[in-house]
């Protein structure tokens, strides 16, 4: 049975769909002023998780992730670098599933532009001020009256009291309460703008996520998800609204991803240790980023490291070079799935609230038994090779040839790396064992280790 810690009720809970044939999930997605940054890339990379296991349980899973493509970022942005908007956004949106691609990430089914979804938000928002929720205020803005809200709060545990005590009074006293946030905001010169009800003018950051996952999901959905930075005002205020318009209950799961640390302290550009996702994959592949962010759990703090890159990099290194030059049948990889635990074990740690570092593990496991059992049995080495690979790809990873992966970007051809192990060998033979280790050394200033075996010389990058 999955369960899921819900940040709603701060428990683990079963997970039980509204509709056990139709999972929906929506997740907030990118501002797309800038290149996703490593925050964005744990819940990329989390979320591609959640779904893919999702899907292996339920027999329809419709994955929304929005884009926000206009917002005071984006409009500040685009003054700054003499572009248009769309010009800005496209750019980045591009770059986005540039770096989704290279972190093997699996695209969204839906993926909404606010642009794109005006009449939903107009809708919305037309539904909030009916109801006497919403406001227009004195400068044309209009408002979501928190206080008619009565379970605001219920996500972050704010208490609405002490909110007031800390918040900014406006000095143009637009607002009825200090708490209350903006739905629509009125054109200023130069910006770009939509006809309304109320006016020319652009929505609000929080308007947009509700229109979008109600017009694609429904009032009513089952998770959504997004970094622990977006449960509040973010997230509050989305259920605020929704709630609020619709007079049902808005997500029955809400599901947060933990922050990036680095050096124990939260990634971010005023402290100066920001990290692009394009900056990272400079010196390290896609599937180690990623192998990188599975190895913590999702709910807790990831420390960025050049340290805990490389364990990555050489923790799956070890993984493919387990596997190297196996190969297995579906069929006697399921003869040993079902005489052996490792993936009931496998499902379990993910059905326990995605744990992925137990599923990492169980994976380590096995790649230790391949490893005892090649010189024995091949065949059996090469069936649990079979499932070493099935399971890594329920994670995304171990879905690359073993030799494209350990021979990655290595400068030197195939040719010259196989004549100076030639060479080696020769030294070795003729017992000319200075000759033989400045080979290897040679070898090894260009990124390259040689593992000798009963087989002969192998190599991989180091």
């Amino acid at each position: 049975m999955l369960q899921i810690f819900n940040t709603l009720s701060k428990t683990k809970e079963p997970f039980h769909p509204i509709n056990s044939e139709h999972v929906g999930i929506y997740v907030c997605g990118m501002t797309v002023y800038d290149f996703c940054h490593m925050g964005h890339a744990r819940v990329l990379v989390m979320f591609d998780i959640i779904t893919r296991h999702l899907r292996r349980q339920f027999p329809k899973v419709t994955y929304v992730r929005n884009i926000t493509d206009i917002d005071d970022k984006i409009i500040k942005r685009a003054i700054e670098n003499g572009e248009s908007i769309d010009q800005l956004t496209n750019r980045f949106i591009e770059a986005m599933h540039e770096d989704e691609k290279a972190l093997g990430i699996l695209p969204p089914d839906i993926e909404p532009r606010a642009t794109e979804s005006m009449n939903e938000i107009f809708y919305m928002i037309e539904t909030l001020v009916e109801k006497g929720i919403a406001y227009q205020g004195k400068s044309g803005d209009v408002y979501y009256s928190v206080r008619k809200f009565p379970n605001y709060g219920k996500l972050s545990g704010k208490n609405l009291d002490d909110l007031e005590a800390g918040a900014r009074v406006d000095v143009e006293d637009d607002k009825d309460d200090p708490l209350d946030f903006v739905l629509w905001k009125m054109a200023k010169p130069e910006e770009p703008s939509w006809e309304s009800p109320w006016g020319d003018g652009r929505p609000g950051w929080h308007i947009e996520c509700s229109a979008m996952s109600s017009n694609h999901l429904g009032n009513h959905f089952d998770i959504h998800g997004g970094g622990m930075d977006l449960s509040f005002p973010h997230h509050e205020n989305e259920i605020a609204q929704s709630e609020g318009a619709h007079d049902c209950k808005f997500v029955n799961t809400w599901m947060h991803v933990g922050f990036v640390n680095v050096n124990e302290e939260k990634m971010s550009k005023s402290l100066g240790n920001f990290f692009t996702i394009r900056e990272v994959l400079e010196s390290y592949d896609g599937e180690t980023l990623r192998y990188f962010i599975l190895s913590s759990h999702y709910r807790s703090p990831l420390n960025f490291s050049d340290a805990n890159l490389d364990n990555a990099k050489n923790a799956i290194t070890k993984l493919y070079t387990s596997i190297r030059g196996l190969k297995s049948s579906t069929a006697s990889t399921d003869e040993i799935s079902q005489r052996l635990d490792y993936e009931q074990r496998f499902d379990a740690a993910l059905d326990d609230d995605f744990n992925t570092p137990i599923a990492i593990s169980i994976l380590f496991e096995i790649s230790k038994q391949i490893n005892l059992e090649k010189e024995k049995d091949v065949d059996f080495a090469s069936a649990l090779s079979g499932l070493l690979v099935r399971l890594g790809g329920y994670l995304g990873i171990l879905q690359n040839n073993p030799e494209d992966f350990l021979k990655h970007g290595v400068q030197l051809s195939d040719e010259e790396i196989d004549q100076k192990i030639k060479d080696r060998n020769l030294a070795r033979s003729e017992k000319d064992f200075a000759l033989s280790d400045q080979i290897r050394d040679e070898l090894e200033a260009h990124g390259i280790i040689l593992e000798d075996s009963a087989e002969g010389t192998l190599w991989r990058r180091k």
